[in-house]
């Protein structure tokens, strides 16, 4: 049985051109890029190499971009990285985020709570758009980082960075994003976004699993959250992953270059499932905004039927997707994104993320079609909702 492949959003596959890049340097070009040594200093030169490729695709200096062990470490070190700054100083303050952020980014704001920092969670309308005025009014004396990611993980919903970026720079504030899903389909030049800080992950990207990147305003302190050497300009300690950083930079230029005419593909493909979903299966939802998406996500709640139902039945046909956030896929409760946008618990128990990917073809999407025409209609004869719903009409 063929596996169709539908969950990019939790992780990609290694691109072969990716691949070929970065092999030299597991056992050939393997020297520790801190050793004063000819070995040493070619892997030194490389990484340099990756990172002015990097910094020319982001638009920045070469000294502002931090590698890191993933995009949860990027966030980490973004946030944690400014609370620990006035920590040390003997002072606290005030941060803003948005109540559908992911984990990463949520859960760092909660371990800064309990230190004695303030963090404002805003609302989001049913799109998933965060409301921009709450945003305006949220910003205090004391604020010392905004964080809102360019992109959800979950719904695909697209934020308004540029005017979220120029709300915080009046006020004279710091602005992070998680560009993480973002990075793939959208511009992430630093300067037109006007973003002071920018989280990458490079297993979004059709590169390795564990490795990121951390773009930071040459200006910005950060307290470092792994100390022991000096690398990356003092900021992350650790033998520098160079397989990791050669892949990464190679990754990004590719999809720099095939940017614009993979996500016309990839669009058409996307409206061309939400239709068929629309119109051939009763009684679903559309999660996120249905234009201002990213466009490999459908993000779609089955009234009368669990997403974990769903997605057993469609794996045992060979079709990978997910019910939300890879990061969350072990709890049971309902996806704080899907209540966050006004869904009822019942019905964001129903959802199932389809991400799609470079090599999804129209063929893949009739066949996971077809067979979900068949699995919801046979798990809505068996769900107690269902029949409830059914009363109802």
């Amino acid at each position: 049985m063929k596996t169709i492949y539908l969950d990019h959003g939790s992780t990609t596959p290694v691109r072969k051109e990716v691949l070929k890049e970065s092999l030299p340097y597991f056992s050939k070009i393997y020297g520790n890029p801190s050793s004063f040594h000819t070995t040493g200093l070619i892997a030194k030169k490389e990484i340099n190499k990756a990172r002015k490729k990097i910094a020319k695709i982001l638009n920045c200096e070469e000294e502002e971009i931090i590698f890191t062990g993933s995009g949860t470490e990027s966030i980490n070190l973004a946030i944690k990285g400014i609370a620990l700054n006035e920590l040390v100083k003997g002072k606290k303050g005030h941060f803003i985020t948005q109540k559908t952020e992911h984990d990463a980014v949520l859960e760092t704001m909660k371990w800064i709570e309990k230190l004695g920092f303030e963090v404002t969670y805003l609302n989001v309308d049913e799109k998933g758009i965060v409301k921009l005025d709450e945003l305006k009014n949220a910003i205090r004396d004391d604020t010392l980082l905004v964080s809102i990611m360019y992109a959800n993980n979950e719904i695909g919903t697209i934020q308004p960075i540029k005017k979220i970026a120029q709300i915080i720079h009046e006020k004279g504030k710091l602005f992070h994003t998680d560009a993480c899903q973002a990075t793939e389909y959208l511009s992430i030049n630093t300067k037109k976004l006007g973003v002071d800080m920018m989280t990458i992950n490079g297993s979004k990207i059709y590169s390795y699993k564990g490795s990121g990147i951390l773009f930071k305003k040459k200006n910005i302190k950060l307290t470092p959250l792994i100390h022991g050497g000096h690398q990356e300009r003092g900021t992350r300690s650790g033998t520098e992953n160079t397989p990791a950083i050669i892949a990464l930079a190679k990754a990004l230029e590719i999809s720099e270059k095939e940017k614009k005419k993979e996500n016309e593909r990839l669009t058409k493909l996307r409206n061309y499932m939400i239709k068929r979903i629309e119109n051939e299966i009763e009684k679903v939802k559309i999660n996120g905004d249905k234009k201002n998406r990213l466009p490999n996500n459908v993000n779609v709640s089955f009234y009368g039927v669990e997403g974990e139902s769903i997605l057993l039945r469609l794996n045992e046909e060979g079709i990978r997707a997910s019910t939300g956030s890879a990061c969350s896929s072990q709890s049971l409760e309902p996806s704080h994104v899907l209540l966050a946008t006004g869904l009822t618990h019942e019905l964001a128990h129903g959802s199932i993320r389809f991400t799609l990917g470079k090599n999804t073809t129209k063929k893949e999407i009739d066949y996971t079609i077809n067979k979900l025409k068949k699995i919801i209609p046979f798990l809505r004869t068996i769900s107690s909702a269902w029949k409830k719903i059914k009363t109802k009409r």
